[in-house]
């Protein structure tokens, strides 16, 4: 097979300034050892987030200009939601300025004490938006998914038996919703069978509980089907994402990961009183039901960008140069969650730093050697984002101590991504060195956004 290139030229670029191992030591510092907290500016390769981060193309640009910033009615708005319904087919498409606006509108209008929302895996803005409500998240990952270092086609699925077992526990009616992450961005960037979604969507039925799918990476997910599920092998993306979204009821949505976009989203479903009572929310929090707090020229953006990410050329240079990086770590004999996901590399903190206990955050402290190291800011997904503490003040870890390494779209070329490999090489090669770190601040919900620490002596 020849080499696998960017389908796509260079148009415009952004320089990137230089900075000193001794720069960065002083800049982690002054920002708490918190990535978050440091200037982009001091950032030499930002795999933070993909959300937000891609490089639009030159007809999204050009869409842009042909905005349409009427307050009501405007025609971005029905091209924005001619494209949505193509590819999910619902009924009712309400924009929103990002997925965690969609998700405080859903949950405020669903959750409330006693409720429960059952996933894959929730995110952290989606836990804590459930949470805000009053209402609890409750993850039910199958079993492989909890074990980075075994491979399988499907490891973000949700555990059907457990869905069901949870259901009549708990009374379908303390459920308002069951909610499945495409890709599973906290289980490793994992893809979801499309048997799995069938099957969840057969218990829901049958308790009369709807579910929607968290679909941020829903065109990354059809390609993994359309690559590993026996059937799927002649279909085109669109028409395995339409059978995907078909099982639904609804979808949130952060345009900011697989509509290519830097801001946007949705709130889709196909229940009008439910509908009804989102979009009259909408209006007091984010704006008028044909703009959602978005800009007429975010929505052109948006529906362009849905029929570039159906496209398998640009899928499988996405999925390939990620596992490039997953392939190129392992072979070096660094741990990953494998097999490589879509949109990052997740490193496994509890296998590189075996010595350093989850109460000592060994995500946080691999991401601050990476940015002293080599200038990468990376993000922890362990217990500084999902760990707790319950009523006898005893710490509960995360399920998983991980790394995020998430792959900016259509950003950065493979010589940047052969230079992340080099820092992370030496940083594994100084592993035994690596100390462990405390919190010093945090806020009650979503810490991880504006925690400060200390590196512990």
């Amino acid at each position: 097979m020849k080499t696998i290139i960017e389908p796509f030229k260079i148009k415009s670029v952004e320089p990137i300034r230089f900075t000193t191992k001794e720069e960065r030591i002083k800049i982690l510092e002054e920002a708490g050892y918190n990535p978050f907290m440091i200037r982009a500016d001091d950032v030499l390769i930002d795999l933070l987030t993909d959300s937000g981060t891609s490089a639009m193309s030159s007809d999204q640009w050009a869409g842009i200009m042909k905005g349409d910033e009427s307050y009501a009615g405007a025609k971005s708005f029905f091209r924005f939601e001619s494209a949505v319904r193509n590819i999910t087919g619902d009924k009712f498409i309400i924009p929103t300025h990002q997925g965690r606006a969609a998700e405080k509108i859903i949950f405020s209008v669903l959750g409330g004490q006693g409720k429960y929302f059952v996933s894959n895996t929730l995110f952290d803005t989606t836990r804590a938006n459930i949470e805000f409500s009053g209402a609890e998240g409750v993850d039910l990952l199958v079993e492989v998914g909890k074990h980075p270092e075994q491979k399988a086609p499907f490891k973000g699925n949700i555990d059907i038996e457990a869905l069901e077992a949870f259901i009549k526990k708990t009374g379908r009616e303390n459920i308002p919703l069951v909610i499945i992450t495409v890709t599973n961005n906290s289980g490793g960037g994992q893809p979801v069978s499309m048997q799995n979604i069938k099957e969840a969507k057969a218990v829901c039925s049958k308790y009369d509980i709807p579910m929607f799918l968290d679909a941020c990476r829903f065109a990354e997910n059809a390609y993994f089907i359309k690559q590993r599920e026996k059937g799927y092998e002649n279909k085109s993306i669109l028409e395995i994402c339409r059978e995907m979204f078909s099982y639904a009821d609804g979808s949130t949505m952060s345009a900011k990961k697989d509509a290519l976009v830097n801001i946007g989203g949705w709130l889709s479903m196909n229940d009008e009183n439910l509908a009804l009572q989102c979009r009259n929310l909408l209006i007091v929090t984010e704006g008028f039901a044909t703009y959602g707090g978005l800009a007429g020229r975010d929505l052109e953006a948006i529906a362009q960008g849905l029929e570039e990410v159906v496209d398998e050329h640009y899928l499988q240079y996405r999925i390939r140069s990620t596992a490039y990086l997953g392939e190129k770590l392992v072979s070096y004999g660094i741990p990953i969650i494998e097999p490589p996901g879509g949109h990052a590399i997740y490193l496994d903190a509890k296998r590189f730093l075996p010595d350093i206990p989850a109460h000592q955050y060994p995500g946080q402290a691999i991401v601050g050697e990476l940015y002293i190291e080599g200038g990468i800011r990376a993000c922890e997904i362990g217990s500084v984002m999902f760990g707790k503490v319950d009523k006898e003040g005893k710490f509960i870890p995360s399920m998983m101590e991980l790394v995020r390494l998430a792959i900016p779209r259509r950003v950065y070329t493979q010589s940047h991504v052969d230079y992340v490999i080099e820092v992370i090489q030496e940083v594994y090669n100084k592993r035994s060195k690596i100390k462990g770190v405390e919190i010093v601040y945090e806020a009650p919900m979503l810490r991880h956004f504006t925690a400060k620490f200390k590196p512990l002596s």
